[in-house]
């Protein structure tokens, strides 16, 4: 017995031994680790349920699609699959296969592009065994999307054919002769390459030339597709195939241009837009174009002298063309004839003079009108045909250009929206103001039934009811488009449907809704917590759906779509809910019921995130991803109970190989006394009985997203949460909340009370704490180093450093006025320049500079579209003139969050740098101690350590 006491005494020690080596051997985080770490998505579930397809793909280089059939309990992976899709009868997968990276990669090296890169190959798997037909060079491919038994996919251009020397020129002379002759004149722009259409089934394949443009219709009954013009003989057009007769039919040939093809639903009617005008004309003048199968004879339904055709207007070829669910009418999109302006000859290009006029008068100014003119050339305006009774209606004008159908655009009235006359507000008011009116779509009347709604008025379903939340009045309303009553349907409930949480200086928005009921009979809204069946009539009275089971339990209950083609949710609907629990950040997934009173039932629910709720087309089987801040959002798979739950992937393993850390929700009071909450992001194996030093990282609020994960990147702008960690820093993420006029003051008041509150509990090193953020966190980063000196380092990216100046500037990325997010929006001045001067100046830490102790690295790039690069500058100059130890880093032709992959990379190994620097005494990089000088720039980048120890004593002096 001792013998075996002392065997299993031994084994256990061996064990402790093992695990305690094994967490030793764990490694931090590197940057060298982010392009292996791995990403999933593309998930699909085949609509019998029995299979299911994922990409998962490393941050660069070759991803690989897995289709897992989930009868068998098998795994198919392919590599490089992109653009999956099942056939509608679950038989076949079709996708794309990409290109090796490093096949592109080498081509580009050798400075190789276009036809001369490698392109997408074809995939077609016929799930029963998993065999696969590959097709190579295909730049797309489309599936019906209800009918099963064709595939289409149209080919890259073909590679050119290598040329044999002639041997006997006297021959080759001749023949060129020859072919001049009878050889039609080439169109060297055209674009039109193979179209191949495939029966899935059969393999049987029928092949069409010079195609730019195709769609099925969705049963699959037809395929409609344009040609390109190849030469004299070969002209454009548009055609026909029918897949039950097997018939090519030639719709309508001759003309230059042929757009937008669109099929009604039983894919027997065909519209599109074309012209004889060239390329080269000053305007170019388009017909609507309609074709059938029974008359197999085009028409031409609209064009300039069309009658209801605007005098002066025309038909537009940016327009959607779209054909109601009956098939009975047509919409489409016309505009105002432009001016046309005569070239003129006399002037050479560079005389004519360049310049923007700003008026007072303009309803938009220049940089919104400019970031806007190529919408402005394409903008179309809402139009409608009747089949049947041959008849013309324009629907949207230039006061009302905004126009809304019902979902089967069946409906007799349509809704118009217009903020044509506040557009000279845009910039300074909002929400913007709207009117909308009703258009009677039979009589061609329209009426104008609400003035200055802070609200976006839509139409419900069938078309019975415009319903909008209403900021002014925080009230739900619904109006008949029969008889006009307009019905408040929630002011008499004693809940907000505003969000109360919401603190800035303007009328706050509300909680969004979930849908409508069958036949227009409720509308689904929600309060902060749970869902009520509202009668738009006002007739019923209004009903907690949830049974106020959200509220009770500190949830936010909403409902999960799933059916991505669902219009109304039916009467007799069981609902699922994600449920998540504002307090512990708990989530999961409830039941309920449209029909019949019960308390929400709980199916599945942990300390995780769930998201991305999918449910097979025919069958119940769900996929979702689920995870936490240690595990990747992982795929897995249930039926509707959620009894079963089986995990399909596990994308990232090598994570077990490393330190990750762990994360806890905190808790503390404001220096106002109101509670926040906070995150806590811990490292590996933390010892309380230790100091570490700590990041604190913000931006509003972030505690909600206690179980999101959080994969190792490089960074766009901010740290990456998990690389610091797993580097034995803390990082502490706090929630702020606002009083609207001192925003900075907020900040102070929240963060440093919640840094106080860690700190106390012995394991901060308060002489190592570092702040960063970016934009608006950027901005209270440099509104805070004025005013404390608790930090050893801060990073401000893009941070606002003189409201003064920002408040009169642009956002250059829309070209909007910034002075809506000074008064009403973000910085929550709550008035103008001229109402609140003081409260501009004291929120701007450029007038403070001089208080300033924090070395500071600031990023800002010189194409920021939101916040305007000279605010950086402005900080810099000062803080430089101060001789205040200051950075920054400007990636050249970037916006606000860095795009390119190299540049985040690069300032993940400064943030890195930097912060080891100043909070562990790591040597200082050659860029914080001697600069990069602009005549090595691209040639040295700094990035070596200087090691001398009295370069990194001066520094953190």
């Amino acid at each position: 017995m001792k013998k075996l006491l002392l065997v299993a005494a031994l084994c256990g020690t061996g064990l402790l031994q093992a695990q305690a080596q094994q967490q030793t051997a764990k490694k931090p985080l590197s940057h060298e680790v982010y392009d292996s770490w791995k990403g999933l998505s593309g998930d699909r579930i085949s609509n019998n349920g029995q299979y299911v397809l994922y990409n998962i793909d490393p941050q660069e280089g070759d991803g690989e699609l897995y289709i897992r059939s989930m009868v068998r309990n098998a795994t198919a992976k392919y590599s490089r699959g992109a653009k999956a899709s099942f056939s509608n009868d679950s038989k076949f997968a079709v996708f794309q296969i990409k290109p090796e990276h490093q096949k592109v990669r080498a081509l580009k090296l050798k400075k190789k592009k276009g036809d001369d890169l490698p392109k997408d190959s074809l995939a077609i798997v016929k799930l029963a065994d998993m065999s696969v037909v590959k097709v190579p060079r295909v730049q797309s491919y489309k599936l019906p999307k209800e009918g099963s038994d064709w595939l289409a996919y149209q080919l890259e251009k073909p590679l050119p054919e290598k040329k044999e020397a002639p041997k006997d020129t006297a021959a080759v002379g001749e023949q060129k002769a020859e072919s001049k002759k009878s050889t039609p004149k080439k169109n060297k722009d055209a674009k039109g390459t193979e179209l191949v259409l495939r029966n899935l089934n059969t393999g049987q394949e029928h092949r069409f030339s010079r195609v730019v443009d195709y769609i099925f219709s969705e049963q699959g009954n037809m395929l409609y597709f344009v040609k390109d013009e190849l030469d004299s003989l070969h002209h454009a057009g548009v055609f026909a195939f029918s897949t039950s007769d097997l018939k090519e039919m030639p719709i309508d040939t001759g003309l230059v241009t042929y757009k937008g093809i669109s099929a009604d639903k039983s894919g027997n009617q065909l519209a599109y837009v074309a012209t004889a005008d060239t390329a080269e004309a000053d305007i170019r003048y388009f017909g609507l174009n309609y074709w059938n199968t029974k008359t197999r004879k085009k028409q031409v339904l609209a064009d300039t002298v069309a009658k209801g055709m605007p005098q002066d207007w025309m038909v537009s070829e940016h327009g959607n063309l779209v054909f109601s669910e009956d098939g009975k009418r047509l919409f489409f999109g016309t505009f105002p004839r432009p001016v046309r302006y005569e070239k003129d000859t006399t002037q050479l290009e560079e005389d004519k003079v360049s310049l923007d006029i700003w008026t007072y008068k303009d309803p938009l100014i220049q940089p919104m009108q400019l970031k806007q003119n190529d919408r402005e050339l394409k903008r179309s305006f809402l139009a409608m045909y009747d089949v049947k009774a041959g008849k013309m209606q324009q629907l949207a004008t230039l006061e009302m250009p905004d126009v809304y159908l019902d979902a089967y655009k069946t409906g007799s009235v349509a809704l118009g929206v217009s903020d044509e006359k506040y557009k000279i507000t845009i910039g300074y008011d909002t929400p913007t103001r709207k009117d909308a009116y009703l258009i009677d779509l039979k009589k061609g009347t329209t009426k104008q039934f609400l003035s200055e709604s802070r609200g976006n008025p839509r139409l419900s379903p069938m078309g019975k009811y415009v319903y909008w939340y209403e900021p002014m009045d925080s009230s739900w309303h619904a109006m008949s488009t029969k008889n006009g009553v307009n019905v408040n349907l929630t002011k008499k409930l004693n809940v907000p449907f505003y969000d109360v949480e919401f603190d800035m200086p303007m009328l706050p928005d509300d909680y969004g809704f979930a849908g409508w009921v069958e036949d227009d009979s409720y509308l689904l809204v929600y309060d902060q917590h749970d869902i009520w069946k509202l009668d738009p009539s006002g007739k019923k009275a209004a009903v907690n759906l949830t049974d106020k089971y959200g509220r009770q339990n500190s949830l936010r209950l909403r409902y999960e779509k799933l059916d991505p083609e669902q219009k109304f949710i039916p009467a007799d609907a069981a609902l699922y809910l994600s449920g998540f629990n504002i307090r512990t950040k708990a989530d999961g997934y409830y039941k309920d019921y449209v029909g019949k009173e019960a308390k929400p039932e709980k199916l599945i629910g942990s300390d995780h995130a769930y998201t991305s709720l999918s449910k097979a087309k025919n069958d119940n089987l769900v996929t979702f991803r689920r995870g936490d801040f240690r595990n990747y959002n992982d795929l897995y798979t249930s039926d509707l109970s959620f009894a079963n739950v089986q995990r399909l992937t596990d994308a990232n393993p090598q994570a077990a190989a490393y330190k990750w850390g762990t994360v806890e929700l905190v808790e503390w009071k404001s220096t106002d006394g109101i509670p926040l909450q906070g995150l806590l992001y811990k490292p590996e194996n933390f010892d309380a009985s230790k100091k570490y030093p700590m990041m604190v990282y913000f931006y509003e609020r972030s505690s909600d997203g206690l179980h999101n994960h959080r994969v190792p990147a490089p960074s766009a702008s901010v740290i990456n949460i998990p690389l610091f960690v797993s580097n034995d820093y803390l990082v502490f993420v706090p929630d702020i909340v606002y009083k609207d006029g001192y925003p900075g003051e907020s900040a102070m008041d929240c963060i440093i009370p919640g840094v106080q509150m860690l700190v106390q509990q012995g394991f901060v090193d308060d002489k190592n704490m570092a702040l960063q953020g970016q934009s608006w966190g950027g901005y209270q980063i440099a509104y805070m180093v004025t005013r404390t000196n608790l930090f050893k380092a801060a990073m401000a990216g893009a941070p606002v450093s003189n409201m003064t100046s920002a408040y009169g500037g642009i956002r250059w990325g829309t070209g909007l006025s910034r002075q809506f997010q000074y008064e009403r929006t973000q910085s929550r001045i709550g008035g103008t320049l001229w109402e609140k001067p003081m409260q501009f100046i004291e929120n701007s830490p450029l007038f403070f500079a001089d208080r300033v102790q924090t070395p500071l690295l600031i990023m800002h790039n010189d194409q920021d579209g939101a916040v305007p690069w000279y605010q950086g500058i402005e900080y810099f100059m000062a803080l430089r003139r101060l001789q205040k130890p200051v950075w920054m880093l400007v990636y050249n032709g970037e916006d606000h969050n860095l795009m390119q992959r190299k540049n985040r990379k690069d300032l993940s190994v400064r943030m890195s740098q930097y912060f080891d620097h100043f909070l562990k005494g790591a040597p200082a990089p050659k860029w914080m101690e001697q600069g990069v000088p602009s005549v090595v720039k691209g040639k040295d980048y700094g990035l070596e350590l200087v090691t001398e120890p009295e370069v990194a004593g001066e520094l953190q002096e």
